[in-house]
């Protein structure tokens, strides 16, 4: 599989399609690319060329843990200049969960990049933002605190990133545990003060400032609830708002509910990126 070096670090990424406009997605949590390339081979075969690649600190890339934007921004850049890179812009920019909060951001700080937006399961809300911040950081600050970047090393994510790029285990093993520290609770911010924002990572205004056609696809579980989707399709000018599950369900995720409407999703997508296409023509 092809890699790129990106701003440091080693991204695993893969073209599916041959031609086309250009489309990028992006797989929610801190899933790698496997996880959307069914989805991206659907909407390939309906004209478009999709990149799909594993985010650092996901899948086989490299594991880098550091700076000072948040980290659906660093992904964001990332993004940016691997599709750069790839001579792929302006491109359609989409993903579910963090991958929508990292499209988002990819929009609002790269507008001209951009033809359209495809978000899928928005996050937003007091549980989303508590719960996310100790499953993406504060799980591995008391790790970090109790054992150092051994015990680290030791959790579930980041034995797999070292199974899938063996170097990873020494990037990680280098760092200071208190830096290590510092990074994640900078990284929490934004889930411990997003709780009243329509969707975490996104102002009001930020949402009223997209220039782009957006197609929205609310999530229905507890994380991302269909109040939180729908809010947020309504703040971005024009919108098109999509419903696909009936209701929302009591539980924290039901990821395995969108497997079974992925034929639908892709469809979803390809109409809503060839009527953009006509329009823009």
């Amino acid at each position: 599989m092809p890699t790129a070096n990106i701003r440091g670090a080693t991204i695993v990424y893969e073209v599916l399609g041959k031609d086309g406009p250009w489309v990028a997605l992006s797989p929610g949590g801190r899933r790698g690319l496997d996880e959307v390339r069914s989805l991206a081979k659907r909407v390939a075969d309906g004209g478009f060329r999709v990149v799909i690649y594993d985010r650092r600190n996901c899948g086989a890339s490299d594991v880098v843990l550091e700076g000072t934007d948040s980290e659906y921004e660093i992904w964001a850049d990332d993004l940016y200049v691997l599709m750069s890179q790839l001579k792929a812009l302006p491109a359609y920019i989409g993903g579910a969960s963090s991958g929508c909060r990292l499209s988002t951001l990819f929009a609002l700080r790269h507008p001209e990049a951009v033809r359209g937006l495809l978000l899928t399961r928005v996050t937003g809300g007091r549980f989303a933002c508590e719960r996310l911040a100790e499953n993406y950081y504060g799980q591995y600050i008391r790790a970090a605190e109790q054992g150092g970047m051994a015990a680290v090393c030791a959790t579930e994510h980041f034995r797999d990133r070292i199974a899938a790029n063996p170097a990873n285990r020494a990037r990680i093993m280098a760092m200071d545990p208190q830096r290590f520290i510092a990074t994640m609770r900078h990284w929490a911010e934004p889930f411990a003060t997003g709780s009243d924002l329509p969707m975490i990572g996104a102002t009001a205004k930020d949402l009223g400032s997209i220039r782009v056609p957006t197609l929205v696809v609310p999530g229905h579980d507890k994380t991302h609830n269909r109040a939180t989707g729908e809010k947020a399709g309504r703040l971005i000018p024009g919108a098109e708002i999509h419903v696909i599950m009936a209701e929302d369900k009591d539980v924290d995720l039901a990821v395995e509910d969108w497997e079974e409407k992925e034929g639908e999703l892709a469809a979803l997508f390809i109409d809503f990126m060839r009527r953009a296409e006509k329009r823009a023509a």
